[in-house]
């Protein structure tokens, strides 16, 4: 009879007429007054509410009548915990052996998401209805699952035990279930850390194990928090910066309302990946975040901040048993590492760490002009810190299987700790500790998940941080459950166990944990980190709301001088010479002009007007039917994210006060370029506005003073098509629109001087822009 998923079948309420009994203390009676409170809630400490949904635990009670007639499943009312629906699932079960009772716990059975997940314990029952007669009881952990969303025994206990009246469970054909479960905070549902608990969780980057847990121990030291808020950080570089990283995570978790991310941190430290956690261990990683908090804090207004939080003192001696010598050095530590394995507590591995060893025989100690002595060797404790970590060594070398193993042994640490008796001599306070967090670890050396419990305010109610998942729990949750090895009460895996521990001082709690305001963090770096924050609330909005803009990108024609080549400029060089700005797709192009007048401070129509590029096969401005009434997203192609626009500008190094006029049906946009031969370069000739009936002849005087060329000179002119051929107008004297074979705005033409082609054309293979066109693309 083990633990599992109940075989599929449609779950069905009996319909049971009964009327309700009238002893009201009753096991049945109490059963079914649960049920109608959606349950009885077993509280352990203050944090559990009857009226709360989101509670750490609850019971549900199922009262069964004709139970000797039930043939199909039967669920109980819901009882809410940590937000979610919990049930009893009862049925009658056949099985090789005998009928049973199939018994199981079922949890947020109607939801439609494919990703929640939820961790829970739970103990089922059959209650006892007969003096003299104790409960019968089954555990389960499990983590729930759409897949998995029930979970108990397929046997619970046989049909025979419990219609036999003599054994005590059934009176009057009536069974009661009851369970009782424990659950953690659900992952893959809307779980509000901050308003469950007051607090937030950090974000679960990938590669960071153990990280997430001791920043949240070192956030909960107050004091701590303080003294790093005060380091100077403003000329920091912020991508090395440790320092800077530390007080952007500690402010994130004192103010935002969402998990934070530490990948500015790993980064300022060097531990970016995966490899570089399993290479050290959480007391290294403390080490080098504290040691580089302290270096950056000398010579400071908070200089010695982390020593007279962390700074314990021990004495190494060695003292020779026969003659009067004896060697001592003083050294400071910061955590203190305890033997777990064979050992049961705390105190039995301090009383370890304290004995003296012998040095005899061969192993005996070279006391100078004394020679080799019998000698005593240890360590006394001088001082212990006001923060106290100790790191229990829960990970063992295996020389035969030369390979790292983890202990899970159970290793008792008690919620109020006495360490006087390892003093050398008492301190002025005494050195009593409360526990304030407990950081544990699920799994075996090779990988697992890393948990937290702390106690914010020291006073013995608890939170468990799981990643960006924070929740109340209970003590017991917190202490006893994370001892490790198993008992014959324990439901939890056994290599779930504590493997750092937090103690303060008591004669400094109210110190250490006093509340950090405001104004413990300094101006500048509030108005530093609150800049931060807007920035990256901004870069979030714009990201959510990407899909209802684009980006406007605004050409002049100074992006078209130097470019070689067919066309006006190249795509990419668009995006160095452009000026962008985000507007919305539902924009229309007519809103353009009021937008781009405060933009640049100039009088549309007048000083400037717009034509939108066409990107169909070539890259020219142009215009377009209806363009007035297209929106953003029209002339982005219904897809693109950039519109790109040409601004045609009012020409005042030659002191025009206005544009020329322009009209669609008299007038057409021309670009144009003039090749010379001596310099072998294209040279960008400006653009014009043509009449429809215009020709060669009639823009000639404009071309030559474009180029600097003498009033006489003869004209030779192409029209560039979208592929970059060079066509030759012939006919100086017939309208372009008759010779060209894109004649619409955005027109483009290239020509030279007749005579320049003469007088180089002996000198030079690239005597005319056909030829030019040709060496380019070549």
């Amino acid at each position: 009879m083990t633990a599992g998923k109940v075989p599929s079948e449609p779950p069905e309420p009996m319909d049971v007429e009964e009327p309700p009994p009238a002893d009201r203390n009753s096991p049945i009676a109490m059963a079914e007054e649960g049920d109608k409170s959606n349950g009885v809630i077993s509280s352990m400490d203050s944090y559990t509410d009857d009226e709360d949904d989101y509670k750490a635990e609850g019971v549900i009670n199922l009262v069964i009548r004709h139970f000797s007639k039930l043939k199909t499943q039967i669920l109980s009312e819901p009882v809410y915990v940590r937000g979610l629906p919990w049930k009893i699932m009862a049925m009658q079960r056949e099985t090789n052996r005998c009928r049973a009772l199939g018994f199981f716990l079922q949890c947020n059975a109607d939801s439609d998401s494919p990703s929640w997940s939820c961790s829970a314990s739970a103990v089922l029952k059959v209650k006892a209805q007969q003096e003299g007669v104790e409960d019968y009881s089954r555990q389960i952990a499990h983590i729930f699952y759409p897949k998995e969303n029930d979970w108990g025994y397929t046997s619970f206990l046989s049909m025979e035990a419990l219609l036999d009246p003599d054994r005590g469970f059934i009176k009057d054909d009536t069974i009661i279930l009851e369970v009782h479960v424990n659950a953690d905070a659900p992952h893959g549902v809307q779980w509000d850390s901050k308003k469950h608990t007051g607090h937030i969780g950090l974000k679960n980057q990938g590669a960071t194990c153990y990280m997430n847990s001791l920043l949240q121990t070192l956030f909960f030291t107050n004091k701590l928090r303080k003294v790093v808020y005060q380091i100077s950080t403003e000329n920091d570089d912020p991508h090395k910066s440790v320092a800077l990283a530390m007080q952007r995570v500690f402010y994130e978790l004192q103010f935002s309302d969402k998990p934070v991310g530490t990948k500015k941190l790993t980064r300022s430290f060097g531990w970016d990946t995966f490899d570089s956690f399993l290479q050290h261990d959480v007391q290294e990683l403390c080490r080098v975040l504290l040691d580089n908090l302290e270096s950056k804090m000398k010579g400071s207004c908070v200089s010695g901040g982390i020593p007279q939080l962390f700074e314990g003192k021990m004495k190494s001696f060695i003292r020779c048993l026969n003659v009067p010598f004896e060697s001592n050095r003083e050294e400071a530590f910061y955590d203190v590492q305890l033997n777990v394995k064979g050992k049961k507590n705390i105190l039995d591995s301090f009383r370890e760490y304290i004995a003296e060893e012998t040095l005899e025989g061969d192993n005996k100690y070279d006391a100078g002009h004394y020679g080799l002595q019998d000698a005593v060797k240890g360590v006394k404790f001088l001082k212990f810190p006001p923060v106290l970590h100790l790191q229990l060594m829960r990970v063992q070398y295996d020389p035969l299987n030369d390979q790292n193993l983890k202990i899970n042994d159970r290793f008792e640490f008690p919620e109020k700790l006495d360490l006087d008796e390892f003093l050398e001599s008492r301190e002025e306070t005494p050195a009593k500790y409360t526990l304030h967090a407990v950081l544990v670890h699920s799994g075996d050396f090779h990988g697992g998940h890393y948990v937290v419990y702390i106690s914010p305010k020291g006073n013995g109610k608890w939170c468990k941080f799981d990643d960006d998942v924070v929740c109340r729990c209970t003590k017991a949750e917190a202490i006893e459950m994370n001892y490790g090895g198993a008992d014959g009460e324990s439901i939890h895996r056994q290599c779930t166990n504590a493997y750092m521990l937090s103690y303060i001082r008591d004669s400094c709690m109210g110190e250490i944990l006093a509340p950090v305001t405001e104004a413990d963090i300094p101006v500048q770096l509030r108005n530093r980190l609150q800049a931060e924050r807007d920035l990256e609330a901004q870069r979030k909005r714009e990201k959510s709301e990407a899909h209802l803009f684009c980006l406007l990108s605004i050409v002049t024609s100074d992006a078209f001088e130097g470019h070689q080549g067919p066309e006006l400029i190249e795509l990419d060089h668009l995006e160095q010479v452009s000026r962008k700005f985000r507007v919305k797709r539902s924009m229309e192009f007519r809103d353009l002009y009021p937008f781009l007048e405060k933009q640049y401070n100039l009088i549309a129509g007048k000083q400037f007007r717009l034509w939108p590029f066409t990107t169909m096969n070539t890259l020219r401005p142009s215009n377009l039917s209806n363009i007035e009434a297209c929106t953003m997203e029209h002339l982005s192609n219904n897809g693109d994210t950039e519109v790109l626009v040409f601004m045609e500008l009012f020409d005042f190094v030659h002191e025009q006060t206005e544009l020329p006029p322009y009209r669609p049906d008299e007038h057409v946009l021309v670009f144009l370029k003039y090749f010379d031969p001596r310099l072998q370069v294209t040279v960008y000739a400006g653009h014009i506005i043509m009449p429809l009936n215009a020709s060669i002849a009639d823009i000639a005087p404009e071309l030559r003073a474009r180029a600097k060329l003498p009033a006489n000179s003869e004209l030779i002119v192409w029209e560039e098509d979208k592929t970059g051929n060079l066509s030759e107008i012939q006919k100086v004297g017939l309208p372009l629109r008759h010779q060209c074979g894109d004649f619409c705005d955005g027109l483009l033409l290239v020509y030279q001087s007749e005579q320049m082609r003469q007088a180089f054309c002996k000198k030079s293979k690239i005597s005319t822009a056909p030829a030019y066109y040709w060496w380019v693309n070549s």
